[in-house]
């Protein structure tokens, strides 16, 4: 991995809100991560916020003083070719798509949510083929190079990456860093102090032990039932006898599981007020490039933390320090069970903590599995398997499936008549399924 002149990292959605804090990432670990070339990649349509983003790069990276070259390009190809590590943060469909995501569900009654339900089966459609077709490019112009996935439904493009490709590939997320990160805080000690065990899978994980500097702390978490939330959840209070019986600290996705009714009433009333997650991202996200266009601006401006996705460009620079530098520590990942949860597939990714080494993360045994969680493990990862499949062959059936057996969705009949409009508000993103043989 990597010359003696430094490392090439690719980003595949180089015009994101995100590259700024990725960026300071790079200028802050160089030495410990020797960046050479970073090429951040966007498609024609995204061409202006490449410039814009790709432009306070360069500007982040000259006030540094460091040798890092910043190249903006539509050429995917010529940015992946000799990488050694390849990072993906793109949304196919852009906000649009996820507004129709977010929207359509609650038609039925449903959650409609970007990772979740529904509204996170359609990304996974709109994404997981062009994520494929980022590997084969990976396949031929960079087959020793690590690809670290952001874009959502995280867990299940990177369960597509291992079962339909052969690249190197690890998702990720910022939701453990920021358990640790509010933890740190809470007791006032370094994030390193603090060890924090996670069941599950992407979006759907339960964190079993809490360590502060040795001590046990779960239920002192337990009991900040407002606390572990997240700027694109709503924030429904846990109800505190639940969450002491449960033994375990929920994922604040899991609220649209636990809290479904809530849930529901919250984004309905939302939506009929005119608001939805997109719109209020959208509006972050112009506010963000306006600052981004400054010619004077030179650092990664604080705004950016009112983005759900806050942190994550730290979590991906720190798995890129470890893969380079082989130091072993712990991190929260997305990788293959290979029997770590014997009741799903070797073959499923799963959410948990993994030794990083050189040769890439292991997984490490659990030391719980909260019993009353196994049941929508298995459920979620039933519908994620199915909704993977249908992705890659655009088969109807399939589709219908994942839909059906999603636990957010009430009945067969609303499963099929939500699917058949979100193909067609989707339908540009989803040629497999407008085939003659699929239509």
């Amino acid at each position: 991995m990597a010359t003696k002149q430094g490392l090439k990292i690719a980003v595949i959605g180089g015009g994101s809100s995100y590259t700024p804090e990725l960026v300071e990432g790079f200028i802050l670990h160089y030495n410990e991560l020797p960046v050479r070339e970073l090429w951040l990649v966007d498609i024609d349509s995204g061409l202006h916020k490449l410039n814009i983003v790709g432009n306070l790069a360069k500007r982040m990276v000259e006030k540094s003083g460091l040798p890092i070259e910043v190249h903006l390009t539509t050429d995917r190809r010529q940015a992946i070719a000799g990488a050694d590590f390849v990072s993906t943060q793109m949304r196919v469909g852009m906000l649009a798509a996820r507004g129709r995501d977010e929207s359509i569900p609650l038609k039925y009654g449903v959650i409609g949510q970007e990772t979740t339900g529904p509204g996170g089966m359609m990304k996974a459609l709109r994404t997981i083929p062009v994520l494929l077709d980022v590997c084969k490019d990976i396949e031929e112009l960079a087959p020793d190079a690590w690809l670290l996935n952001f874009t959502n439904p995280a867990g299940m493009v990177t369960e597509a990456i291992i079962k339909y490709s052969n690249v190197k590939s690890i998702g990720l997320c910022n939701a453990p860093i920021g358990l640790i990160k509010q933890a740190s805080a809470k007791y006032q000690v370094a994030p390193d102090r603090v060890y924090a065990e996670f069941v599950g899978l992407n979006h759907l994980h339960w964190i079993t032990r809490i360590d502060v500097e040795g001590e046990d702390k779960l239920d002192e978490m337990l009991a900040d039932t407002a606390g572990y939330s997240a700027k694109n959840v709503p924030a429904c209070e846990w109800n505190p006898e639940f969450l002491q019986s449960l033994r375990a600290l929920p994922s604040y996705y899991l609220k649209y599981f636990y809290m479904t009714d809530e849930m529901l009433k919250e984004q309905l009333d939302s939506h009929n007020k005119g608001i939805n997650r997109a719109e209020v991202v959208k509006r972050v996200e112009e506010e963000l490039f306006e600052l981004y266009s400054d010619v004077d601006l030179q650092d990664k401006p604080k705004q950016l933390e009112q983005r759900g996705g806050a942190f994550y460009s730290e979590a991906a620079v720190n798995l890129m320090r470890s893969l380079y530098n082989g130091t072993n520590d712990i991190q929260t990942l997305n990788v293959a069970n290979n029997g770590i949860l014997d009741f799903l597939p070797d073959n499923a990714s799963i959410e948990v903590n993994c030794v990083v080494t050189k040769n890439g993360p292991l997984p490490l045994p659990l030391t719980k599995i909260p019993p009353s969680a196994v049941g929508l493990i298995h459920a979620v990862k039933t519908y994620e398997q199915l909704a993977i499949d249908a992705a890659v062959t655009g088969d109807r059936g399939l589709a219908i499936q994942a839909m059906a057996h999603h636990p957010l969705v009430p009945s067969v009949g609303i499963a099929i008549k939500m699917l058949d409009e979100m193909l067609e508000a989707n339908k540009e993103y989803l040629p497999r399924f407008f085939t003659p043989e699929s239509v």
